[in-house]
C-alpha cells in the first residue's frame, strides 16, 4: 500500500523530510503541492504545509533536531523575564555543523559538552516533543552570562525564580557548582532573599 504525500505530512505534524521520499510520483506529487501554496519549503530537505499553526519552536526544533533551547527563549517560555526575543536561542555541540534558512531567526551557541549535556528537559508543543533548558539550569546561564546578557535581565530572572513556588534551590546550587559559578550564584541569591 503506498501512502501519499498527505499522509506523510500529517503522520510528521504537518512536516515533511525529502529523504522519505520513495518514488518520483512523490516528488511530482510535492512539487505540485508547493507551486499551488499548500506546501512551503523551510529548509534544503524539510517542507511544512502552509495552513497549519503551530509554535514556531517546533519547526526549530525539526530544523535543528540535536539542539537545546537556551538563554531568552528559556527565559521566555519559564516567565523569568518580560523581554521578547525576537529569534529563536539554541545551543549546539561546540563543533556540530549546521545549515540555518533565514527564516525563523536562530541564533546558536556553540557550548562544550558539559554545559550543553547538562539539564536538558523535554516538553511536548503540538504533539512534538521539544528539548529546552530546565529552570535551574537556565537561571545559571542567566548568571553565567551576566556579563553579556546585562546586570538587570540576570536580576529580573533570579528575582522572578526566586518567587515561584515550583523551584528547586539544591538543584540551582548543584548546577551552579557543575558550571563553576558557585560564589556567584551564593552572593546574588543572598541579597535578593
Amino acid at each position: 500500500m503506498k501512502t501519499s504525500i498527505k499522509e506523510k505530512f500529517s503522520a510528521n505534524h504537518g512536516f515533511l523530510y525529502t529523504k522519505e521520499l520513495c518514488s518520483r510520483r512523490d516528488w511530482r506529487e510535492l512539487r505540485m503541492l508547493r507551486d499551488e501554496g499548500f506546501v512551503v519549503k523551510i529548509k534544503k530537505g524539510l517542507y511544512s504545509l502552509n495552513d497549519i499553526e503551530y509554535d514556531q519552536k517546533t519547526e526549530v526544533a525539526k530544523i535543528i533536531p540535536d539542539g537545546v533551547f537556551c538563554l531568552y527563549t528559556a527565559w521566555q517560555h519559564y516567565n523569568l523575564s518580560v523581554y521578547n526575543p525576537f529569534e529563536f536561542y539554541v545551543a549546539i555541540r561546540k563543533k556540530q555543523k549546521i545549515s540555518l534558512p533565514a527564516y525563523p531567526p536562530v541564533k546558536l551557541h556553540y557550548w562544550i559538552d558539559k554545559s550543553y549535556l547538562l539539564g536538558i528537559s523535554e516538553i511536548t508543543i503540538d504533539n512534538l516533543i521539544i528539548r529546552i533548558y530546565n529552570l535551574e539550569k537556565s537561571v545559571c546561564d542567566a548568571v553565567r552570562f551576566r556579563n553579556k546578557v546585562g546586570v538587570n535581565m540576570t536580576s529580573e530572572i533570579l528575582k522572578n525564580y526566586l518567587k515561584r513556588k515550583d523551584k528547586d534551590l539544591n538543584k540551582l546550587a548543584q548546577y551552579a557548582r557543575l558550571l563553576r559559578i558557585e560564589k556567584i550564584m551564593r552572593d546574588l541569591v543572598s541579597v535578593m532573599l
